[in-house]
């Protein structure tokens, strides 16, 4: 990563941060040192030097116990050697426990070869002296009192001479090995001082560095003091925007560059922009006085569209009464083309109905032909009924009344049939001729009414010019209409444009007035 083309923010950060990690790493490497410290502390305190603190206790206990088996022996009364017996035996008890304790102690924090071996010799040289004493004190019991002198003289201060020996060895070795513990100790505590003043060094070689660059940073970066920037900035916020001398070159892309740069174009649109008023004034002077003659010439042109507009309406109103007059006089020959037609349909419904009274009188013609036919057959069956009721003489009479009245029946049915049957012909002829003259009506009706449908025809051609001029004058006056409101639109924009010119004027005016306070030196201005 290019320190150069990051910010000052991430070149804080990194540098902080890299103290920070430098500082973290050497309290790290303390607290362990002192944990390992604090691990060679506990095993000298508990192991090398509580070792031999508990050596010298089984020492001096050893010590009390030769102690009380000499005064024993050197007791006359027995009341004393009762009580030194007693003490004897304490003593001896005391050895035992903490001879025991001293290999409990080994057993659990351990110990190097060499110790272990001059500590195990060093307790069996006790057990040989505590059997020794042991063997002294049952012949002083026995009564044997000089050879128990003699032996305490011989053996026992032999094998008492011998654990001294053997305990000056461990007690050596655990003196030795405690100061190379001390030794390791102050070797590691020399080398972690070392290292962490290396690192102290480091970091405060690393912090004057990075504070130098970033000081140096900072400085290009700013390009001048901050007072000197603060001055420079007020400078321009009071309107003053002209060059100032510089001591010391200004270094490229720096804060007091940019701001010399900014001051420097500040400046350029400042001149340019007094140098505009003017024009801008004079140009908003030019514009009001034409603004002045289109508003004039703009209502003149308004009030002659008005006039127009006046005739434009009383022409629309004249066509628009023709086409409505025209209109009335289409439904008024639609109402006749339609009461033709509809005479038309009724004379062929006429027709129609004559032509139908014409079948139904020649069905009836039919009919009747058929009950003529049936009296005639019916007069013939009473003729031979008569007949065949003379036969049976006597016996027929009633058969013969019967028949007969059979046959007057059947004489007035022919008759009436034959009444009716000239009625129907004659009415029949009636309706013929009446159907001829109908006819000759609906025929007459249906020019009626075709030539009603082609004056109604003619009338909807007159109403549909009528409605186009109605309209087109229409459309001609809506856009007289349209021309008269923009142009009174365009009269009210030429107002407020003059409003707006003056606006204009005015702020051109003041902006004369914001720039002269602004100050841009000899060659600015």
């Amino acid at each position: 990563m290019n320190l150069k083309n990051t910010t000052i923010r991430v070149r804080l950060s990194v540098t902080f941060g890299v103290l920070i990690a430098i500082l973290a790493l050497v309290s790290g490497m303390a607290v362990m040192n002192l944990y390992k410290d604090k691990e060679m502390f506990t095993n000298y305190v508990n192991g090398t030097y509580a070792l031999q603190v508990q050596a010298y206790e089984v020492r001096h206990a050893t010590e009390e116990r030769a102690i009380m088996l000499r005064d024993m022996i050197n007791a006359t009364d027995k009341k004393d050697k009762t009580e030194e017996l007693n003490r004897f035996k304490e003593e001896d008890g005391k050895v035992s426990k903490r001879t025991q304790t001293l290999l409990d102690m080994v057993n659990e924090f351990g110990m190097d070869p060499q110790g272990r071996a001059l500590l195990d010799k060093m307790i069996a040289d006790e057990k040989h002296y505590a059997a020794v004493t042991r063997e002294v004190l049952e012949l002083d019991q026995q009564g044997r009192h000089e050879e128990a002198i003699a032996k305490m003289m011989d053996a026992e201060y032999a094998a008492s001479d011998a654990y001294i020996l053997s305990f000056r060895a461990s007690r050596d070795h655990g003196t030795e090995t405690g100061n190379q513990l001390i030794q390791e100790f102050n070797t590691n505590y020399e080398r972690q001082s070392n290292i962490i003043l290396v690192f102290a060094l480091l970091a405060l070689t690393l912090a004057i560095v990075s504070g130098v660059m970033i000081i140096r940073n900072l400085t290009r970066s700013l390009g001048a003091e901050p007072a000197q920037l603060k001055e420079v900035a007020e400078r321009v916020a009071s309107g003053d925007l002209s060059p100032s001398d510089e001591i010391h070159p200004v270094p490229d892309g720096s804060v007091l560059s940019t701001l010399k740069a900014m001051q420097r174009n500040l400046a350029g649109i400042v001149g340019t922009v007094r140098n505009n008023s003017d024009s801008i004034v004079t140009g908003t002077m030019q514009i009001t006085s034409g603004n002045a003659d289109l508003s004039q010439r703009t209502e003149s042109q308004a009030s002659s569209l008005q006039q127009t507009a006046a005739s434009m309406e009383q022409l629309s109103a004249t066509v628009k009464s023709s086409a409505e007059i025209a209109a009335k006089a289409n439904m008024m020959a639609a109402e006749a083309s339609e009461t033709a037609r509809h005479g038309g349909e009724k004379v062929d419904l006429v027709i129609h109905a004559m032509q139908d009274i014409s079948n139904s009188s020649r069905t009836i013609t039919d009919i009747i032909g058929v009950i003529d036919s049936i009296a005639f057959q019916t007069n013939i069956l009473a003729l031979n009924a008569a007949v065949e009721a003379a036969r049976a003489g006597e016996h027929g009479r009633g058969f013969a009344v019967v028949s007969g009245e059979v046959r007057t029946l059947a004489q007035r049915s022919a008759q009436a049939a034959g009444e009716i049957k000239n009625l129907i012909n004659a009415s029949v002829e009636q309706v013929d001729a009446g159907s001829k003259l109908v006819a000759e009506a609906g025929e007459s009706m249906q020019v009626i009414v075709t030539q009603t449908q082609g004056v109604s025809q003619m009338i909807d051609e007159l109403t549909l010019a009528a409605n186009e001029q109605s309209q087109g004058i229409s459309q001609v006056g809506i856009a007289v209409q349209q021309i008269d409101e923009v142009t009174q639109q365009n009269a009210a924009l030429v107002v407020e444009n003059a409003a707006a010119a003056e606006s204009l004027h005015q702020q051109a005016g003041q902006l004369m007035q914001v720039m002269t306070q602004f100050r841009l030196g000899s060659s600015a201005a």
